[in-house]
């Protein structure tokens, strides 16, 4: 309990509601391409120090720094506290990291979010960073007990017995692991589920993902992306440099999109490469502070966090319906309906489980089955969705995306005078979230 009321009342009291100051995300890169021998920890100090740069704060004033990683590095378990030590921040500022799956920087977010609605900060940083390009590769379980083994052996022979079972299976590097745990299907595999159960047609997935990537090329013909992605000159290489994410394409053509086969169904299904989320390498990171204090310091705001809420559903169900389940509790919490928005953006893992989500939306029937509730969560304004764009397009670096949503959203709304916008996510376990924003007037 906070001394004046608990933290969700105070996200929306005046004066003590917590303001995003400023959002920043590096351009996101298909991998093995612009990032292929950078880490994630490389690219969310770029992000962390640019943003710090851009906005000109005393580093001083950061209290805490809470940032994600979803495939993490055996090297640098503790993100977080790597970037506070390699971007010149203060070393006593408090820094531990958090993982969501890919509502990782919701959860980055929404801790520091919480942090400063109790009063135990006024300022900090939050935000993630993925590489898809940098995955730890582990080794079998008996080549790990055979080189403990071996580790402890007083002699030259007994290392060599240590080994001496072993088969050529055993040796083979083990990749991070792509199924779930709890059903033994992957992500790809449960978005194809639920597009036979919701009879979600290929060409309708086409047609989402074709309009993600119009939307986010119009976006960046536009500018509208220039003062929330930085260019950067690779570390290592930096003569070369990246300015826009190279996952967007200019001239799609729906025809094309039809041709390609799909990937995890391949008799059956509707996915393909083209109408789901590529394997990306990026980060991104934003500045919160408790609005008082940004306006004494002079800052501009962005927007502010109105209420934000995570749900759970059985993953051996339709594991990426998140969103259906997180948003009602958001709407609820933030005192308004779907209607009231300016905005929603819905992280597009696969354009299935979008479809299957906005189908969930609108259905007074799924409303009743899933939620107990008599009225459908509402209708969906597609003049209002995902209007520069989405993952499909863009990409998903795990960890990044929630920010990136957090700081797109929040300038659109800007560049609109205002408003509320509502930002949700699917995650791997049969995780939602979703956070409702206030932008702050042009």
């Amino acid at each position: 309990m906070a001394k004046n009321g608990t933290a969700q009342q105070r996200l929306g009291k005046k004066g003590e509601r917590v303001a995003i100051v400023a959002g920043l995300r590096t351009p996101f890169a298909k991998q093995w391409t612009a990032y292929r021998d950078t880490t994630a920890q490389e690219l969310g100090k770029l992000a962390v120090a640019e943003l710090m740069t851009r906005v000109g704060i005393d580093p001083n004033e950061v209290e805490q720094c809470v940032y994600g990683q979803v495939v993490p590095s055996v090297h640098a378990p503790n993100i977080a506290r790597e970037i506070v030590l390699g971007t010149g921040l203060p070393r006593h500022i408090e820094a531990y990291s958090v993982s969501r799956a890919c509502a990782t920087s919701y959860q980055s977010t929404t801790s520091i979010v919480d942090a400063i609605a109790t009063g135990t900060i006024a300022c900090g940083i939050a935000g993630g960073a993925d590489s898809a390009s940098d995955v730890p590769i582990t080794v079998s379980k008996r080549l790990q007990v055979a080189l403990i083994e071996a580790s402890k052996a007083r002699s030259f022979q007994d290392r060599i017995k240590a080994f001496a079972s072993l088969g050529l299976k055993d040796l083979a590097p083990v990749p991070p692991a792509i199924k779930e745990p709890s059903t033994g299907l992957t992500m790809g595999e449960s978005a194809e589920k639920m597009a036979k159960e919701n009879s979600i047609s290929r060409q309708a997935q086409d047609e989402l993902a074709l309009r993600s990537h119009s939307l986010a090329a119009k976006a960046w013909g536009e500018g509208k992306f220039d003062d929330e992605v930085m260019e950067v000159y690779v570390p290592d290489r930096y003569e070369d440099a990246i300015r826009q994410d190279n996952l967007v394409r200019e001239d799609g053509e729906l025809a094309k999109y039809a041709k390609l086969k799909p990937v995890f169904d391949r008799k059956h299904g509707t996915i393909t490469a083209a109408n789901a989320s590529p394997l990306t390498d990026g980060a991104s990171a934003l500045l919160l502070m408790r609005e008082d204090k940004a306006k004494a310091l002079g800052f501009d705001i962005l927007g502010f966090v109105r209420s934000y809420a995570y749900a759970a559903l059985d993953p051996a169900g339709q594991m990426l319906m998140g969103p259906s389940y997180a948003t009602p509790k958001a709407l609820d919490r933030a005192g308004i309906t779907l209607k009231d928005l300016e905005l929603v953006d819905m992280h597009e893992a696969f354009a299935a489980q979008v479809l299957s989500n906005t189908q969930a939306f609108e259905s007074k029937q799924w409303a009743k089955d899933h939620l107990g509730r008599d009225e459908a969560i509402g209708e969906i304004d597609w003049d209002k969705f995902n209007v520069n764009g989405g993952s499909i397009a863009i990409g998903h670096p795990f960890a990044a995306t929630g920010a990136r949503q957090i700081t797109q959203t929040l300038q659109e709304l800007k560049r609109r005078g205002g408003g509320l916008g509502l930002c949700t996510a699917c995650a791997a376990g049969g995780i939602g979230a979703a956070i409702v924003l206030e932008g702050a007037e042009a």
